[in-house]
């Protein structure tokens, strides 16, 4: 290996905070059940005060990916922005000890604290997300090192990025930098809503990069057509096109090699984190060189794995893991 880094993301730095909630408490505090919404300040602290039993964790998309790296043993690092509060050094901290390098100190001074997302898991598995931006939405360009970005073969880029003009400059100078150094640049395209308010850019996008992950909402959104449609078109487009299904077949093609991927379906008991850990397992599977089959499957074993507990990051190893699948 000729680079420090076999994976590095850039993404927002945020804390997960996570506890169980029935429907009637949702209605109650006014959560819509199953999608990621975006709250203030107020209202971040407000239902961070009501939740019970909780448990924290390091989250962002992006970060969990890299934790699932990390502990399949990939030299990884995470760009990405906390203050210096407590929340902002634990996450600095759990993400040096799962094994990922943290490659920007905690922010000292009067910034904004660090973000938090607080998720509401209901006995169905079904996740319901609150996210208070706070910090890691000021990531600018100023916080990519050209030291990490340029000394990456993986440079994995997070879609809600782009919902602030700074966090744009930062995910281009990375991605230019990466491919500069003859690196690789993919993107995860993170949510409908996300593709929604950024279609234009993200078509744009695909065409740039070497791998595009998305589901079938946010594929079917980026084209504005069915799904079959929609990954002809994009598989024409970009380097490496995957999608997942959530329960159905994973599709991952390149060029014209195509690979179908069967999903075994499991009783979640937290969905949070599974297309996380999938990207982590496809991830693996890519920069070990594996082909797209095993890849995908890769990323099924991972993704099944996190969607069996509470929490957004693996609790088995995952190389016993692909072992026991015969993938490694």
């Amino acid at each position: 290996m000729t680079k420090t880094y076999q994976v590095v993301g850039i993404g927002n730095a945020i804390v997960d905070v996570i506890t169980q909630a029935d429907d009637n408490f949702l209605e109650l505090m006014g959560i819509e059940k199953g999608i990621m919404q975006l709250v203030e300040r107020a209202r971040g602290e407000m239902l961070y005060g009501a939740m019970t039993n909780r448990v924290q964790t390091p989250g962002g998309s992006v970060a969990n990916t890299l934790a699932g790296l990390g502990s399949l043993g990939l030299k990884t690092g995470f760009i990405g922005r906390v203050h210096d509060d407590a929340l902002g050094r634990f996450y600095a901290a759990e993400m040096e000890a799962d094994g990922t390098s943290f490659v920007n100190p905690p922010v000292p001074g009067g910034e904004l604290p660090t973000s938090r997302s607080m998720i509401f898991v209901s006995p169905d598995g079904e996740r319901s997300m609150n996210t208070y931006l706070g910090i890691s939405s000021e990531i600018s360009s100023q916080d990519v090192p050209e030291s990490v970005a340029s000394d990456t073969e993986i440079m994995f880029l997070e879609g809600y990025l782009y919902d602030k003009p700074k966090g744009k400059e930062a995910f281009n100078r990375a991605a230019d930098l990466t491919h500069k150094a003859g690196g690789m640049v993919g993107i995860s395209l993170s949510d409908p809503f996300c593709v929604d308010r950024h279609r234009d850019d993200f078509r744009k996008f695909v065409k740039e990069m070497d791998f595009v992950i998305g589901n079938e909402h946010e594929w079917e959104s980026l084209y504005q057509t069915d799904l079959s449609t929609a990954l002809e078109t994009a598989a024409s487009e970009s380097g490496l096109v995957v999608c997942t299904r959530s329960g159905s077949d994973v599709v991952l093609v390149r060029g014209d090699e195509e690979a179908v991927v069967p999903v075994h379906r499991v009783q979640p008991v937290d969905t949070t984190g599974a297309g996380d850990q999938f990207a982590a397992g496809f991830l693996y599977g890519l920069a070990t060189g594996q082909s797209l089959e095993i890849s995908g499957r890769m990323g099924c074993v991972a993704a099944a794995e996190v969607i069996s507990h509470i929490g957004p990051r693996p609790e088995t190893d995952m190389k016993i893991l692909f072992q026991k699948q015969g993938l490694i």
